[in-house]
């Protein structure tokens, strides 16, 4: 990833629950002396919470996670607009060397006659027109559960059926309007229980959309049940490593994905020139341009 893309670091080389997100030397332990509220050597200063140390490095480790991901959205894009522009720049140059390909062949064939030369010529026409995927014969006529009705009408002349419509029966209802009763949001004392209901009743909502009596038996059942007591949340210290955790594995699959553009075709020319991307293309461009040269030469003595 270039400099300039990852606001002056490097994604690939920086660890984000490692390095802080300002200030303080890059590879500073998460969770060491961050200055202010720990005495000297690391240890807890007097009256300091023991969870207050652990915090710190929550929100450092958030700050850096979220530099990385800056950094590497950004290269993103980076890698994004540079390939519209090298598609735009160079992909015609890139068919016309397929097509002079193929016309080579093809002149080939045409002169010796051999099966293998007739093979060689096929193939190198049906990389200049290839076959369209599935992907592009069928787009937006798939969906999850296969092919659609509109485009099952379209291939088979017969009218598109109307979908199918559920009717709740008198025991869907009657829990609907039970649960509906009982966990309706205006019932809520507070903001926090106005989000937990309204959180359910969409549950609720979905289900008796589906005519799904099981699953209101099993909704009904966990109102019933009630909220979670306060006793089995897990403690301040459980949240703050779980969340330590995760933006670990946030970290971890940001990493990832930073490799996998800087090892792309386009994002490994992007390396070969971070600061002047537009002249690699002009350079590759010449390049193409004799090949295309070069190509049109061989064909003409070819076909003469």
């Amino acid at each position: 990833m270039t400099d300039e893309a990852a606001g002056g670091t490097t994604a690939r080389n920086e660890d984000p629950l490692t390095t802080p997100a300002s200030g303080g030397e890059p590879g500073t332990p998460l969770g060491g002396d961050a200055g202010g509220g720990t005495a000297q050597g690391g240890t807890p200063a007097e009256g300091e919470r023991p969870e207050a140390r652990l915090e710190r490095a929550v929100r450092a480790a958030e700050q850096a996670l979220i530099e990385f991901e800056i950094a590497v959205e950004t290269f993103r894009v980076e890698v994004e607009n540079f390939s519209r522009l090298h598609h735009q720049k160079l992909g015609p140059m890139y068919a016309r060397l397929d097509e002079l390909d193929a016309q080579i062949a093809e002149a080939r064939a045409v002169q010796s006659g051999d099966p293998e030369d007739l093979r060689k010529a096929r193939e190198a026409r049906e990389a200049v027109m290839p076959m369209p995927g599935v992907d592009e014969l069928f787009h937006d006529w798939m969906d999850s559960d296969g092919i659609s009705p509109e485009a099952a009408s379209m291939l088979t002349g017969q009218p598109v059926r109307p979908p199918k419509r559920v009717r709740p029966s008198e025991e869907v209802r009657r829990l609907y309007r039970e649960l509906a009763r009982k966990a309706h949001p205006d019932l809520a004392q507070d903001e926090a229980e106005r989000e937990r209901r309204d959180e359910f009743i969409a549950r609720v909502n979905a289900a008796y959309g589906r005519g799904d009596e099981a699953l209101l038996r099993e909704l009904a059942e966990e109102w019933a049940a009630g909220p979670v007591p306060a006793e089995m949340r897990p403690s301040e210290s459980e949240e703050l490593y779980a969340r330590l955790e995760w933006l670990s594995r946030r970290k971890e699959l940001l990493a990832l994905l930073a490799r996998e553009l800087e090892d792309s075709a386009i994002g490994s020319m992007l390396r070969m020139a971070p600061d002047d991307p537009d002249r690699l293309l002009e350079e590759i461009a010449e390049q193409l341009l004799a090949e295309v040269a070069g190509r049109e030469a061989e064909l003409a003595k070819l076909v003469q």
